[in-house]
């Protein structure tokens, strides 16, 4: 059975640091972020907003495509947010009303 995926980037602000992850439920995961359940980098520098993320039909694609991502520079993750994102908005806001 395979089981969807999710890559996604959370950042502290526009232009912040940057958080790259994997997971097979994005609105769990994301809400784990905001909320610091998971003690660690995204607490530390405080990637709190879901600037960017994309679904694939099997997990294992998505943990390589993480994989990949995270070997990328810098300046090729903020094009990335930059070409769906412009405005660096939450992408989870009416997630958890």
């Amino acid at each position: 059975m395979q089981k969807i995926g999710y890559v996604y980037i959370m950042a502290s602000k526009r232009k912040g640091t940057l958080y790259v992850g994997v997971t097979n439920n994005i609105h769990r995961r994301v809400l784990e972020h905001k909320t610091a359940l998971n003690k660690g980098f995204t607490e530390k520098y405080n990637c709190k907003i879901l600037v960017w993320f994309e679904s694939h039909d099997d997990i294992r694609t998505a943990i390589v495509r993480e994989k990949h991502l995270k070997k990328w520079f810098r300046t090729w993750k903020l094009e990335l947010i930059e070409e769906n994102n412009p405005e660096w908005t939450d992408l989870s806001d009416g997630w958890y009303d």
